[in-house]
């Protein structure tokens, strides 16, 4: 006999016992068998990694997240309070150097006044 018939004979064979595996398991509704092993024609595997979407999903998880966003800008475009004017206290001033050499001659005297003083009392 030929090997090329040996090999076609054996997958014929190989065939019966998957769908008569495939017929048993659904019986008692175990359901285990995969499609691997009731078609020996199957493409192998794929790799890890290697997940590809088709462009349909592609475009339907798409529409899902731009809808999502839209529903969250809705919620989130009312305008944020308006700031209240800030206090006088709060407003940064600069003092120009005329009175800051007025200041700084104010305070040397007081200290001279502290020193006199101390000195009075001691």
């Amino acid at each position: 006999m030929d090997t090329k018939q040996i090999l076609t004979d054996l997958r014929v064979e190989l065939n019966r016992i998957n769908q008569a595996i495939a017929a048993l398991e659904s019986l008692d509704g175990a359901g285990t068998a995969t499609k691997g092993a009731t078609d020996t024609t199957a493409k192998p595997a794929p790799q890890p990694g290697k997940r590809v979407l088709t462009p349909a999903a592609r475009k339907r998880i798409s529409e899902a997240a731009k809808a999502r966003w839209a529903a969250r800008r809705k919620t989130t475009a009312q305008p944020a309070p308006a700031k209240p004017a800030p206090k006088a206290s709060s407003v940064r001033r600069t003092v120009s150097a005329a009175s800051r050499k007025k200041m700084a001659e104010a305070q040397r005297a007081r200290w001279a006044a502290q020193k006199k003083a101390a000195a009075k009392t001691a």
